[in-house]
């Protein structure tokens, strides 16, 4: 089956041939992969955010959309021919052992998901079935994008009615923070971002104000919007240790600043801790706090009632061929969200 493997850090992801491990183990779940997402965590796998990685080669992808084909023994939580959202955050289900696929006689590593291959061996507890009149790009984009935006609102943010939030950074996660600050009447909603054709789709999901950091003074518009107090919440999607720090500058003494883009390991930042020890909360988000068995049945009865958009989010469709352009054009900046169709 064809893959798409990370064999050096700084470098494309090599398209090839792999095989399968010979049996399943015990929790372990055979998926056809139809399509999956790509969150700025493979970027960073790839370029190497969280220092040296000690399991190359192995395989990426944790937001998918796919089809059950076999269960090893154990396994409840599915069965075969059951339409899945393939996630990263842990469900109810076993956490098995994680896989090793042959490239030749090398070995390649996987975690408990990987979406970049057309068959993948999943944990139990990563998976959660699905209606199967649920497309599968929404189904992908539930695997990651969604549950994490939406589970920073409701999870790390506790955002509440009428306060104010500046989000920086509105990629896919970025876009459905603001979606989801929308949904919880949140307001002023500010997107924040260096890229205009971003910013416009922001407001199309809940924006009510957008900053365009690459031309104006983003502390000096936030205090226009909400005046010198600054903001009940900011959350920061990028990681970037100056962005951090004016989003944490923009938050209120009594707000809450989230931190949801990790941080390169070799960079700090640095804040005035004063407010800290009063009620100012800075807080690093995992993921949302999102437990996908219960979310993702919740955010499908709010799709299919019109009260949120999520295909809609999807600008670029590629093949599994092309997705070292993919994923240049969203490190450069280029495109929104975008999906690989696996099964093409």
């Amino acid at each position: 089956m064809k893959a798409a493997i990370l064999v050096e850090q700084k470098k494309p992801l090599v398209i090839a041939d792999i095989n399968l491990p010979e049996k399943l183990e015990y929790g372990q779940v055979l998926v056809r992969v139809v399509s999956s997402g790509i969150c700025g965590s493979q970027i960073g796998e790839i370029e190497g955010v969280k220092g040296p990685d000690r399991f190359l080669p192995h395989l990426l992808g944790h937001e998918g959309g796919g089809i059950v084909e076999k269960i090893g023994t154990g396994v409840t939580k599915v069965k075969p021919g059951d339409h899945v959202v393939m996630h990263w955050r842990k469900g109810v289900g076993i956490d098995s052992a994680t896989p090793q696929y042959k490239w030749g006689k090398t070995t390649v590593n996987a975690g408990w998901v990987t979406t970049f291959n057309e068959l993948s061996v999943i944990s139990e507890n990563r998976l959660t079935p699905i209606p199967k009149d649920i497309d599968f790009e929404t189904a992908a984009l539930l695997g990651c994008a969604v549950t994490t935006g939406f589970g920073v609102v409701n999870n790390d943010a506790k955002l509440k009615i009428g306060e104010s939030v500046a989000v920086f950074g509105v990629g896919s996660v970025g876009m459905n923070i603001i979606q989801g600050a929308s949904l919880v009447s949140a307001y002023p909603i500010i997107a924040i971002d260096l890229y205009d054709h971003k910013l416009n789709e922001a407001k199309k999901y809940g924006a009510t104000h957008v900053i365009n950091a690459s031309k104006e003074d983003v502390g000096a518009e936030i205090e226009k919007i909400v005046g010198s107090q600054g903001v009940d919440v900011a959350i920061d999607n990028t990681g970037n240790p100056k962005v951090i720090e004016l989003a944490y500058e923009a938050t209120s003494n009594s707000g809450r600043t989230v931190l949801v883009g990790v941080l390169d390991k070799k960079s700090k930042i640095s804040i005035y801790t004063l407010p800290l020890h009063f009620e100012k909360e800075l807080v690093g988000s995992h993921g949302g706090g999102s437990f996908p068995t219960a979310d993702i049945p919740n955010y499908l009865k709010i799709i299919k009632n019109a009260k949120a958009k999520i295909k809609e989010m999807i600008t670029h469709r590629f093949t599994l061929n092309d997705i070292n352009l993919a994923l240049s054009d969203i490190k450069n900046g280029n495109i929104g969200k975008c999906v690989i169709d696996i099964s093409r």
